[in-house]
């Protein structure tokens, strides 16, 4: 149940940067939205640190919320999308299976 409570936190992390970019585009809703998902992702974290290890859960955390906001950047906002970009992208990825598998 922890490692959904990360998963889920992430999402909502991704949400809430996407809602930072939308309210620099005046979308007032975005004002609404940004802090109830950045608070739920927050809660879910802190969840998911009372059973799993700190280090292996802000890590997966900041992974998904790293890789999600620059490929949903590049979605929807036409972001560049050059292959180092992809390739860091890759690496982040790796690197939170990495620490996943290794708790």
């Amino acid at each position: 149940m922890a490692w959904t409570a990360v998963l889920i936190a992430g999402v909502l992390e991704v949400i809430g940067v996407m809602n930072i970019k939308r309210l620099a585009m005046k979308k007032w809703d975005a004002l609404i939205i940004m802090p109830i998902t950045f608070g739920l992702s927050l809660s879910l974290l802190s969840y998911a640190m009372q059973t799993l290890s700190m280090a292996t859960v802000y890590g997966v955390w900041t992974g998904i919320g790293t890789v999600g906001s620059t490929v949903m950047g590049m979605i929807l906002y036409n972001e560049p999308r050059d292959w180092k970009r992809l390739l860091f992208i890759s690496m982040i990825l790796a690197s939170a299976v990495g620490l996943k598998l290794m708790s």
